[in-house]
């Protein structure tokens, strides 16, 4: 078998792997922002977290897929590991940034919500006021 071959194998093995663990990492531990910013609407936040993972699945594995190709030879065991630190290195950068940019955006949906809760008077309004004339 080719050594080329090898180094794809292992590559994809490695790199769907790290994708499926932080994307069961992000939507165990995400819910759980979800649900605060939805109001406690645990329905909710299980569909959201639900469409977010997928759309994670689809990016990272797509990226995989389009950076698997590569137009090097590899003939020995040391070419098989400089191939592979290399290309695992993006994915791993890659799967890093996207971590960050879904923690960032659950907390911004979070403080949203605590900024929308605050606004909201802990007592309705009781009655009304007529402006002052020259106020």
């Amino acid at each position: 078998m080719d050594l080329t071959v090898v180094a794809y194998i292992v590559y994809l093995a490695i790199s769907v792997s790290l994708t499926v663990w932080v994307a069961r990492t992000l939507s165990n531990n995400g819910r759980v922002f979800l649900a605060d910013v939805l109001h406690g609407n645990e329905k909710l936040a299980d569909a959201v977290n639900h469409l977010l993972v997928v759309g994670f699945y689809l990016v990272n594995l797509g990226f995989v897929a389009l950076y698997l190709q590569d137009d090097t030879t590899i003939t020995d065991a040391r070419g098989i590991f400089e191939a592979l630190s290399k290309k695992l290195g993006v994915v791993l950068l890659v799967l890093g940034v996207m971590h960050l940019g879904n923690v960032y955006a659950l907390n911004k949906f979070r403080r949203r919500g605590i900024m929308e809760r605050e606004q909201t008077p802990p007592v309705p309004p009781q009655g009304w006021a007529a402006p002052t004339p020259g106020v």
